[in-house]
């Protein structure tokens, strides 16, 4: 799990998922999840992926996997599930997020991005363009704002159940 800043708290879908997968489910621990820095959440997603990890990402989480495994020199995980990445160039996009920037590269390895249709931080068409510099499939679940506690989405059913749809076939550890 790769949430973005500030972290997830107990009532995001990332968080109900970790508690749901127990020790399948693995998340990212940077220095400071409120004073991001690009280069520490790489390392931190570094630590914790290997081949066989999906790598389930959220808002900044997201820019930070798209990077990583841009640079990544051997296969880095099995696929990417990006939910609500947001526009670095965008009027929302925080300030204390400035050090990180936006994979314009093809991913190495299967990748979905999940938009919502009026998410604050990130444009469907946003989100739509930048599925397509990834190589990876799109699609937009619906007006669910940034896809996070604020939606209050809880457990966010449609979410696992695209993530189960993503990751058929893949094998896991």
């Amino acid at each position: 799990m790769v949430p973005g800043i500030g972290g997830s708290d107990d009532e995001h879908w990332q968080s109900h998922w970790e508690r749901e997968l127990g020790p399948a489910a693995d998340r990212i621990e940077p220095a400071s999840w409120d004073a991001p820095d690009q280069t520490n959440w790489l390392a931190t997603i570094a630590k914790k992926s290997s081949a066989q990890s999906i790598l389930v990402a959220h808002s900044l989480g997201c820019l930070a996997v798209t990077s990583w495994l841009t640079r990544a020199t051997s296969p880095a995980a099995l696929g990417a599930f990006l939910v609500a990445p947001p526009d670095r160039a965008g009027m929302t996009f925080p300030a204390a997020a400035s050090s990180f920037s936006t994979a314009l590269a093809r991913m190495p390895v299967p990748t979905l991005v999940i938009a919502s249709s009026n998410d604050p931080y990130g444009t469907r068409s946003t989100s739509k363009d930048l599925s397509i510099i990834w190589g990876a499939s799109f699609i937009v679940a619906g007006p669910l704002g940034h896809i996070n506690s604020a939606s209050d989405l809880g457990q966010w059913g449609q979410g696992r159940s695209l993530l189960e749809a993503f990751t058929a076939g893949f094998k896991t550890r």
